[in-house]
């Protein structure tokens, strides 16, 4: 597995990595994806406080207990539990911040954190006192780096602007290009690394895109209609055929042709999905590929949070 450099850090991430929201609560057959995929090349995983109610960081705690130096962990903080435990809320303060690392921590049975990410952020928040306690984890060495999980343009650059982010997380996929509107080269311009999620668009750019185009675009996605979807899979489809090649790959590949990519964070609920994954090619598309597969679905804009 090829892997790419976070930013100016010294993490190297697999070009493939494990979004980790999708293995559910069977702590063995959690255990068991997570191992699997780790065993075919993938070195980071992604989880988050918020997943089950942070039996997800437990799992993936315990899955890699012994081999904590061979992955890259990351997880995200932001999303608070109200009581009675069915609800969150928004609580990016530097006091809950400094907090819940501590959970996370023991939750995941490690002592510190390769990446920590803000899930989410708004022009509201006190950006300052949220930058002061990512700074402070990591001079207290809890945190090795930290990011932010956002697709709002304008949250996006307060951070660049004013903190030591490494990376973005952020939604892009062929049928999300807001990201290509600016965004992904003003990170690499400012030598920050994105981790994509969705980029098989909730399967419908997968090899079943037609299936699920059926299942989960009948209301459309984003601004694309349930019709352009449709056309958008049955193109794909025709174009792997050609290639030889699967849709899937075709659909990861465009997403992480982009300089600023890092890595392409796919979920996984069965052993089948993560040796489908781990094995998907990563080279670089030609030129003319890469334009072809433009054409198959309109550019899309962030109409807010601009």
């Amino acid at each position: 597995m090829q892997k790419r450099r976070v930013g100016t850090s010294d993490l190297q991430v697999s070009e493939i990595s494990f979004g980790t929201m999708s293995i559910g609560t069977d702590e063995q057959q959690g255990i068991r994806l997570l191992h699997e995929a780790q065993d075919l090349g993938i070195n980071y995983f992604d989880t988050a406080d918020l997943y089950d109610q942070g039996k997800n960081e437990e799992i993936v705690g315990k899955a890699f207990k012994g081999r904590r130096d061979k992955v890259i962990l990351a997880s995200k903080v932001g999303n608070r539990l109200d009581p009675g435990g069915e609800s969150w809320h928004w609580d990016a303060s530097k006091e809950y911040i400094v907090s819940q690392i501590k959970e996370s921590l023991r939750r995941l049975q490690t002592d510190y954190l390769d990446l920590y990410q803000l899930h989410g952020g708004t022009m509201d928040d006190n950006i300052n006192e949220t930058i002061d306690a990512f700074e402070t984890l990591k001079k207290e060495g809890l945190i090795r780096y930290y990011g932010i999980s956002s697709i709002r343009p304008n949250v996006i650059r307060e951070y660049v602007k004013r903190s030591n982010i490494v990376s973005v997380m952020m939604q892009y996929s062929l049928l999300d290009r807001r990201p290509e509107e600016k965004v992904l080269d003003y990170l690499t311009d400012n030598n920050i690394s994105v981790f994509a999620r969705g980029s098989v668009a909730k399967g419908m750019l997968s090899d079943k895109a037609s299936e699920k185009v059926k299942q989960k675009g009948a209301d459309g996605y984003l601004t694309h209609t349930y019709e352009e979807l449709l056309a958008a899979s049955e193109k794909l489809s025709v174009l792997a055929e050609q290639e030889q090649t699967s849709v899937t790959s075709l659909t990861v590949r465009y997403v992480l042709q982009h300089p600023a990519l890092a890595s392409a964070v796919m979920g996984a609920s069965s052993l089948e999905q993560v040796k489908q994954n781990a094995k998907l090619p990563t080279e670089r598309l030609p030129d003319a590929m890469y334009e072809k597969l433009q054409q198959f679905t309109r550019q899309i804009t962030y109409t807010s949070h601009r």
